[in-house]
């Protein structure tokens, strides 16, 4: 798998006065910031869990630096934004990155001026200004296929389009290889259900841009000014989120809600620093 290395801006450390709540968080590891997963952590189907919304208040009230870490591609930033402050997070625009942002940023540096046939489900152009879109179903003349969330727009043509423009030589890039997500019905399949067909038939490596490229950790704490080693990630996927995290030099804190299955746990490649019932169980974490 080839994952996003960035060439500038590398995260250095903000320094500002500590409350009781960065003291804390020495006593575990970490003392500057906290990356936070949305889908599954502070919400499922955008309704907030039990406990969310007030831990969330707690942390901001402590003055903790934090920014909301997605691989959600169904919605722009913007759209996030208003959707959890709909729900009564204290959380803006600029708290929250995402997939589509991270892989508009890659495509401008690698493939500036590129034709990209971007396949997904959810409009989300807004955050990829400076790219070039053009259809997935155009006969010739893409240089880059994008392949985002998996949903309806996976279907059976359009995944035949992307391959035979593979075929001819466009790259591959995509936003993430999560093979399921959680709905209010249950979990249904995601990206990495889809992606490694592609990239065989085709002959292909995708260069993964999202969750769990090790860059897209790097712009996370470049964004917040903070160093892995003074950093938490709240997730509820073991690999993409909190594993990966920790093989970054990042303090893991795995939940059991969203995507979480004590299957997945036990069968993991390695072992959270931290595992939580929720979310809402983590300003307690912090007073230990």
């Amino acid at each position: 798998m080839t994952t996003y290395v960035p060439t500038s801006k590398q995260p250095h450390v903000r320094r500002s006065r500590k409350s009781a709540t960065f003291d804390r968080m020495e006593r575990i590891g970490v003392s500057g910031a906290a990356l936070i997963d949305i889908d599954g952590v502070l919400t499922v189907d955008w309704q907030p869990l039990p406990g969310a919304v007030a831990a969330m208040e707690r942390l901001r009230s402590a003055g903790l630096p934090l920014a909301l870490v997605t691989n959600t591609t169904s919605r722009t930033r913007a759209r996030i934004a208003a959707k959890l402050a709909g729900a009564g997070f204290p959380i803006g625009e600029d708290d929250i990155l995402t997939a589509p942002s991270v892989t508009a940023a890659y495509l401008r540096e690698h493939y500036p001026g590129a034709r990209c046939a971007v396949l997904n489900s959810g409009d989300v152009s807004e955050d990829l200004a400076g790219v070039t879109l053009v259809d997935v179903a155009e006969g010739a003349g893409v240089d880059v296929v994008v392949v985002g969330g998996a949903g309806d727009a996976f279907g059976y043509a359009a995944l035949n389009a992307a391959f035979r423009h593979l075929q001819r030589g466009a790259r591959l890039v995509a936003m993430h290889r999560n093979l399921y997500w959680r709905t209010s019905e249950g979990l249904d399949l995601d990206t990495g259900a889809f992606l490694p067909g592609l990239e065989r038939a085709a002959q292909v490596e995708a260069e993964v841009t999202g969750k769990p490229a090790e860059a897209f950790y790097a712009t996370a704490l470049a964004h917040l000014g903070a160093v892995a080693s003074e950093t938490l990630m709240v997730g509820d996927d073991i690999e993409t989120d909190v594993l990966a995290a920790q093989r970054f030099g990042i303090t893991g804190v795995l939940v059991r809600t969203g995507k979480y299955l004590p299957e997945t746990h036990r069968s993991a490649t390695g072992t959270p620093d931290h595992v939580l019932d929720s979310f809402a169980d983590l300003p307690a974490l912090l007073r230990r």
